[in-house]
């Protein structure tokens, strides 16, 4: 496929340049840490008229005709990029779901912090957990693959053609329930741990009556969580460090939802 430069007199190029603009702006909209209260508005707009000049000869190319802009077209262009963001988002969230179960595993689900990015108050673990995260994400081109995705869009869904919304939102939908999956996964060390140490408690209650089981509990579920936690990073790790295969079955699953009822 030959890409020509941009060229905003070509026939179609107004219309795509607005239209992917749309794309662009679902992406950024819920793209982690690109996304968050801390970036600067200006900043964003500016990423957002940058990114769609840049990447518009590309969506161009794919055009069929002259795409049409209507109310239908800008919604169907907005969801197909926040959809692009959303796989990136759920392990996000997944993480930060980790972390609010471990807290509440262990009792610590009453300490809060200010988290940085969404300038609000969450578990201390929780936030930990999601500033890890987009840590691993951002070393391994968060950035990068998320453009990659835009790129390869307009290739499985060209700008302004006509999608099964009802399919794309029916996959997203689907694709929402993994995210507390994956927190479970990531949390299932500190739980099954934890899950011990309380039948070891229990146990040692009913043979010690006499004993304080909750002086007891309290600092034994804190530590042997927290010393659990730590040793299970490396593995969660591993997981981040490998997340584009995750994130691509992902975007799969809603290109499938968008193109399906069209398909038929």
């Amino acid at each position: 496929m030959q890409i020509a430069p941009f060229n905003p007199l070509t026939p179609g190029s107004a219309e795509t340049l607005v239209l992917f603009g749309s794309r662009v702006g679902g992406l950024l909209l819920v793209a982690p840490a690109l996304s968050e209260t801390m970036v600067p508005r200006t900043f964003r707009v500016a990423l957002l008229l940058i990114l769609t000049v840049l990447m518009q000869p590309i969506a161009l190319a794919s055009v069929r005709g002259v795409p049409h802009i209507s109310v239908e077209s800008f919604v169907t262009e907005s969801l197909i990029g926040f959809s692009i963001g959303l796989g990136a988002a759920l392990l996000i969230g997944a993480a930060e779901a980790a972390g609010d179960i471990v807290a509440v595993q262990i009792g610590l689900s009453g300490s809060a912090i200010l988290d940085p990015l969404s300038n609000e108050s969450m578990p201390i673990l929780g936030t930990f957990l999601r500033l890890f995260a987009v840590t691993l994400l951002l070393s391994a081109n968060l950035h990068h693959t998320m453009l990659s995705a835009l790129a390869d869009s307009v290739q499985a869904l060209p700008v302004g053609q006509p999608v099964s919304l009802q399919g794309g939102l029916f996959a997203m939908l689907q694709l929402g329930g993994s995210l507390f999956a994956f927190g479970v996964r990531f949390a299932a060390p500190v739980i099954a741990v934890v899950l011990i140490a309380n039948v070891a408690l229990a146990v040692l209650g009913r043979a010690a009556p006499q004993l304080n089981i909750l002086a007891v509990a309290f600092p034994v579920q804190i530590a042997l969580g927290l010393v659990t936690l730590i040793a299970s990073l490396p593995a969660f790790g591993r997981f981040f460090g490998g997340w584009t295969g995750v994130y691509n079955g992902m975007l799969s699953t809603i290109a499938r939802g968008f193109t399906a009822a069209a398909v038929r």
